[in-house]
């Protein structure tokens, strides 16, 4: 599975490359589901194969000018901030709920995608957004992104093409600094409570580079409005799948403490009624 693992880990740099995001989308499931990882080890080693893979996608969106270095830094420094905080906060949620969470936003995401930017929505080709807007959309989105480990790329494209008005180019390649910096502050975050196979880590990330170089050179090439709806029906059959796998055992996680519950509600009903015929009352 190794030699399927790495194969599929060039799929996560080229939707990097390509897409600005859906780097994390591909690599927590690749890890989960193919390198039968755990779930959080699987979220916690997807941040740094992501961190270093957006990295180094986003050399080559710079030399062609699809970076807005002042929005994706003030972004990504306030998205650190949040991931750090979400990364040591999952320690608190089970992993099923951390895959079920990310799907549901992920789907959420997908949909905002698919029908584009609201009418009338503003674009900047050539500026940056308000600093106020970039480092509350930040924050927000890095809490995201180390809860669920998620590099943020299905969240920071369409904060900054639908809400900031930015050209999906643009934004594409501006997210991909963002995303490096989120990961590397999320992956902070997990090392307190989760180890990490390294060297597995390095493989993965050897070979989603690669497939970033190969993305790079595509995006500049793509229409923006079939950029943005490839993006969208990529992330939503991602996000289905994962729920769909997801689905059986978080029901367990509700069906089985409301069974308790309402088993122990029955018991203690019995015993009252028990006591009250006992001690000659009428039951209530």
């Amino acid at each position: 599975m190794l030699v399927v693992t790495l194969l599929a880990a060039v799929l996560i740099g080229l939707a990097l490359g390509v897409l600005g995001g859906g780097g994390s989308i591909l690599t927590v499931p690749i890890l989960v589901y193919l390198a039968d990882l755990e779930p959080k080890q699987a979220i916690a080693m997807s941040l740094f194969v992501v961190g270093v893979t957006s990295a180094v996608a986003a050399v080559s969106h710079a030399r062609a000018g699809r970076v807005r270095w002042r929005t994706g830094l003030v972004f990504g420094a306030a998205g650190m901030a949040g991931a750090y905080g979400g990364g040591r906060l999952a320690e608190l949620v089970p992993g099923t709920w951390l895959l079920v969470g990310f799907a549901l936003m992920m789907i959420a995401t997908a949909v905002a995608m698919i029908r584009g930017r609201r009418h009338g929505a503003p674009t900047r080709p050539h500026g940056e957004l308000p600093v106020g807007r970039v480092v509350a959309e930040g924050v927000a989105v890095g809490a995201v992104t180390g809860l669920v480990g998620a590099g943020g790329g299905f969240l920071v494209v369409p904060a900054l093409a639908l809400l900031g008005g930015l050209p999906m180019a643009v934004a594409v390649g501006t997210s991909l600094v963002v995303i490096a910096m989120k990961s590397f502050a999320g992956l902070a975050g997990y090392l307190a409570t989760v180890d990490i196979d390294w060297t597995l880590a390095v493989m993965v990330t050897a070979a989603a580079v690669i497939g970033s170089l190969m993305g790079g050179k595509l995006a500049g090439r793509i229409p923006e409005t079939l950029l943005r709806k490839a993006f969208g029906w990529f992330v939503l059959v991602m996000g289905g799948f994962v729920l769909v796998q997801q689905l059986p055992v978080a029901a367990a996680w509700v069906v089985v403490p409301v069974l308790l519950v309402a088993g122990a509600g029955s018991a203690w009903l019995v015993r009252r009624k028990r006591r009250e015929v006992t001690a000659g009352g009428v039951p209530e």
